[in-house]
């Protein structure tokens, strides 16, 4: 008689000699951080920074746990909210096959007692049994809900505890318990009028609480906009995939779904933490973006909270053990616009200034709805935005 372990992660990975030097092999390229994101679904186009943002969420922040009991998440939530078609099932399938333990339900399709965890009795013995909803089966791993407006606004609610101090608490017909539910939460959702209206405000499209908003860490607007050369290139990648039966080429061999999810399992062994010295500079550019919406008036998505303060330490640290550090490192401001200018290939953008250019991009997705103006954004990001537009044949390279 044999017995198979069913609950798995990311700690039961075993890996011989041979794998950790293909790891090692693939840490040593340059631009890992973007060959990992893009070897995620590699037959979806496009989504560059979506892909970065999940490949994060595989990866996760520290957990940490303070004197008095009180644990501060590690987990990082993401949210893709969309028009159809935008390949946004497709991601959240793709990432249930990466995760060694993942769980995928549909809003319409749960209810919130079948998201944390429902009374039944045991029809046998008749007794009063507990047993656990999505959430709390994908203990240590990842809970993707797809249609997640689709969900009523009480099932909704139900999920808050498990998002932000990830447990399930009970007081039903006489249990009175507490469950774990340590998981990240991937979420996809349409607009409130099923497609994106432009003449209506953000907040009337997304249509979700801002005490769920603010529990996520990154919160991704994918809109279907229509383009004559991004709809041929977009065609032009769908046919290849369904004459080939893989992607077009990407510059590089695509990472396997094996070696991928052992790089992040040996991700995950280190504990980065974040250096005295950057304090001011994070808090600097908390009160920045809080700044940035008080100044942006009813444009702005307003749902930044202190919950974004500890989002940016959550991508810092997912991004330092990306390189198998156990210090989480920034880089000066000028550094950055050389980096950004020249494009530099031997020098790594750092950790805490990728984490906010994320976060930032994230909030134009969901402000910026008329084109692609970049006089509003901060001079970083238009930067960022110049930079992966040019045509530049043979960037500069140089080590410092």
């Amino acid at each position: 008689m044999a017995v198979k372990h069913q609950k798995t992660g990311y700690s039961d990975i075993l890996m011989s000699a041979d794998d950790m030097t293909n790891l090692w092999h693939h840490h040593q390229q340059q631009d890992m951080y973007g060959k990992l994101a893009q070897s995620i679904a590699p037959e979806i186009y496009g989504h560059a920074d979506v892909k970065k943002a999940l490949l994060l969420l595989l990866c996760g922040g520290v957990t940490r746990e303070l004197r008095d009991g009180i644990r501060i998440r590690g987990d990082i939530h993401v949210c893709l909210m969309g028009d159809p078609g935008v390949a946004k099932s497709q991601l959240l399938k793709h990432i249930t096959t990466l995760a060694p333990r993942s769980v995928y339900t549909t809003g319409r399709g749960s209810s919130g007692v079948g998201l944390t965890a429902s009374i039944q009795r045991d029809t046998i013995t008749g007794e009063t049994i507990l047993e656990g909803g999505a959430l709390v089966l994908a203990d240590h791993g990842i809970c993707c809900i797809d249609e997640f407006d689709k969900m009523e606004e009480s099932d909704r609610t139900a999920i808050h505890e498990v998002m932000e101090q990830q447990t399930v608490s009970i007081a039903k017909a006489g249990i009175t318990t507490t469950l774990n539910a340590r998981t990240a939460v991937l979420a996809a959702a349409n607009p409130a009028y099923g497609r994106y209206n432009i003449a209506a405000s953000p907040q009337e499209n997304i249509n979700l609480p801002a005490a769920l908003l603010s529990r996520f860490d990154l919160m991704w607007l994918i809109l279907d906009v229509a383009g004559s050369e991004s709809d041929v290139a977009l065609a032009q990648h769908v046919l290849h995939v369904h004459k080939e039966g893989k992607p077009p080429g990407l510059g590089f061999e695509p990472i396997a779904s094996s070696q991928l999810r052992a790089y992040v399992a040996h991700a995950r062994t280190f504990s980065p933490h974040v250096p005295v010295e950057l304090s001011n500079y994070i808090a600097s550019e908390y009160a920045g973006i809080r700044q940035d919406e008080i100044d942006a008036g009813e444009k702005a998505m307003g749902y930044t909270t202190a919950r974004t303060l500890l989002s940016i330490l959550r991508l810092s640290e997912a991004l330092a053990r990306l390189r198998w550090a156990d210090q989480v490192h920034s880089i000066s401001p000028l550094l950055h616009y050389l980096i950004s200018i020249y494009q530099l290939q031997q020098v790594s953008e750092g950790d805490v200034n990728e984490a906010l250019r994320l976060i930032k991009m994230s909030k134009i997705s969901l402000e910026d709805t008329a084109g692609d103006d970049t006089s509003k954004f901060d001079p970083i990001t238009a930067i960022y935005m110049v930079r992966e537009d040019s045509t530049i044949a043979e960037p500069i390279s140089f080590k410092i």
